[in-house]
């Protein structure tokens, strides 16, 4: 059977019913320009998500759901409410392990926060705070990839690149998707089975003057005139060799990327000089202090890269797998993330972005209630906590979210949730919804079937929605 290859365009219009996302004439328009601005499907309450992944999995007990019976329980063997057939290294013993920091009612919400994190506490009446998270798996890089792209396994587009598919683009100089800091598996910020164009661009905070916060982004022309004519040369013969190929989407994507990167060597070095903000607002995000100052450095380039129309901006902060020694290990942690996070929901409020921007804080799962000894001999002072996905802590701002309010309880031993259940797919699907995108509709046809974010399942969580 012989397959005759046809042009984009000509696909696009023959199967835009296939797609629900798109109307025909974004569908044709995207074949001119993957990037090209889509009109939602809904009145939209957020142009823009900031996402803040604190890589590793932040201990919810500590932080913002203590339980009295654990505390009360500190140090004893209690029931587990689990399988123990399961394999747990390090948790045979089932000793209960109280949070070790205070952790009590802030703001007129009465938001259970930690001491360990004052600013997060003095911005408790702006966040909702989601108690009751939970996801499929305990290990690491399968439970990100969920977080990222709605499955465990295999390579699927990730929640940006999904967004950049759907809006397109506000600002057609910058990528639409940029990844801060990312993790090594690129999976979380790939564009998978759609268009390059989507996949997220990595940028790093430099460290010196002669490191580039983005890969190859120097004109090496020197001058824009000369760089522009050999781009225009290059992309003459990609589409020439695009012409007689009809369809490939690595050559459509190369060509794509090609134009974006000329347009960014204008653009993106003077937005990612912080060179020019107050120093009242460095000194907001804790820039210039040992603990704080890469992460305070990565929040307002965060906000900067928002305020400039990129569609999502996810920045990662690692450091949280605390298997051992939690009790010296979170307070680090806290330290390095809670001053330069609650600065930018601060920052986008004065700014008046914080209405339409949409921001999400969470780690890929929680910590269990009871101790890990690895070693197996240490004092429960020098202990950790073992990985859950059973249940942890979200918490999100803006973007037509309800501010103060916090949905979710779990059991006694804080282990599973009783009420306000939140799996990762509803999560995304509310994101979306938030977007003006119906996560039903966001689809993409691949290998003869229809493919979404939240594959066959999700729920917009009404309750939390202002």
């Amino acid at each position: 059977m012989t397959i005759t290859p046809i042009s984009r365009r000509t696909w696009l219009q023959r199967t835009a019913t296939g797609f629900g996302a798109l109307a025909l004439h974004d569908l044709v328009s995207a074949a001119q320009s993957p990037l090209a601005t889509r009109a939602p499907h809904m009145p939209a309450k957020a142009k823009r998500v900031i996402f803040l992944f604190m890589s590793g999995g932040p201990s919810q007990p500590d932080l913002f759901d203590p339980k009295s019976y654990i505390k009360r329980m500190h140090g004893k063997t209690i029931s587990a409410p689990i399988n123990t057939n399961e394999l747990r290294v390090g948790t045979d013993k089932f000793l209960a392990l109280g949070t070790q920091r205070d952790v009590r009612p802030r703001g007129q919400s009465g938001m259970m926060i930690s001491d360990l994190l004052p600013h997060t506490a003095s911005i408790a009446d702006e966040i909702c705070l989601l108690r009751a998270m939970h996801a499929d798996n305990n290990q690491h890089q399968p439970a990100a990839l969920q977080f990222h792209t709605g499955v465990t396994a295999d390579v699927r587009p990730s929640m940006g690149s999904w967004i950049s598919y759907g809006l397109g683009a506000e600002n057609q100089n910058l990528p639409n998707f940029i990844s801060i800091h990312p993790d090594s598996d690129t999976r979380l910020y790939g564009s998978g089975f759609l268009p390059a164009a989507h996949q997220g661009t990595k940028v790093i905070i430099p460290q010196s003057d002669k490191q580039s916060p983005i890969d190859y982004l120097a004109n090496v022309s020197g001058d824009a005139k000369t760089q522009r004519a050999r781009i225009d040369f290059t992309q003459h013969m990609n589409r020439r060799l695009l012409q007689r190929a009809e369809v490939d989407a690595r050559m459509e994507g190369m060509i794509e990327s090609m134009e974006i990167a000329f347009r960014m060597q204008s653009a993106t070095p003077e937005l990612v000089d912080i060179a020019n903000e107050s120093e009242a607002t460095k000194k907001l995000y804790g820039i210039g202090e040992k603990a704080t100052d890469k992460n305070g450095r990565a929040c307002l380039l965060a906000r900067r890269l928002s305020e400039a129309g990129v569609r999502f901006v996810q920045v990662t902060m690692g450091g949280w797998d605390h298997h051992g020694d939690i009790r010296n290990a979170l307070p680090k942690s806290c330290g390095e993330t809670d001053q330069p996070c609650a600065a930018l929901i601060k920052d986008l409020k004065s700014r008046g972005l914080l209405d339409d921007t949409l921001v999400v804080w969470s780690g890929e799962f929680g910590r269990t209630p009871w101790s890990q000894d690895l070693s197996g001999t240490s004092p429960i002072e020098k202990h950790g906590r073992e990985h859950q996905p059973e249940s942890f802590c979200t918490w999100m701002a803006g973007g037509g979210i309800k501010p103060g309010f916090t949905l979710g309880e779990t059991d006694d031993f804080g282990f599973r949730p009783v009420s306000g259940k939140i799996h990762l797919h509803d999560l995304h699907a509310t994101i979306l919804h938030q977007l003006g995108l119906d996560h039903e509709k966001l689809t993409w046809r691949h290998v003869g079937r229809d493919y979404r974010l939240t594959d066959v399942y999700g729920n917009v969580v009404k309750e939390i929605l202002a």
